[in-house]
C-alpha cells in the first residue's frame, strides 16, 4: 500500500531537500529528520495524462500540473536507525522547472 502525499490539498506532494549524486537521491531530509538513502529501486520519467497535456496547450491548465518529471524509488532509513528495522521506501520527484524536488509517495 502506498500514500500520495499533498493529493488533498491539491499540491504535487511534500517539498523536500535532497542531495543527489551521479545515480540519484543519496539522502534527503524531510522536516527535521534525514534519511540516508540504502538503494535505489526504480527510476523513470512521469508523463501527465493526455487530457492534461491537451488543456496546457490551450492555457488551460498550469504548466506545473502537467509538466513531465523525473522520478525515483528509493529505500531510505531514518539518519542514525537500523536499516532492517526501520528502512522506508520513498518516491522522490525532481521539478526541473521550479528547480525543487518532492517526495510524492510513501509504500507501506
Amino acid at each position: 500500500m502506498s500514500r500520495v502525499l499533498g493529493a488533498a490539498v491539491g499540491r504535487v506532494g511534500e517539498e523536500v531537500q535532497v542531495e543527489r549524486g551521479a545515480l540519484g537521491p543519496l539522502q534527503f531530509w524531510r522536516g527535521q529528520s534525514r534519511y540516508v538513502v540504502g538503494e535505489l529501486l526504480d527510476s523513470w520519467v512521469e508523463t501527465p495524462p493526455w487530457w492534461q497535456r491537451d488543456s496546457a496547450d490551450l492555457g488551460g491548465a498550469s504548466a506545473d500540473l502537467v509538466a513531465s518529471r523525473e522520478v525515483w524509488r528509493v529505500e531510505a532509513v531514518r539518519a542514525g536507525r537500523s536499516r532492517m528495522s526501520f528502512a522506508g521506501v520513498f518516491d522522490l520527484s525532481w521539478d526541473a522547472a521550479g528547480n525543487r524536488w518532492w517526495l510524492v509517495r510513501v509504500h507501506d
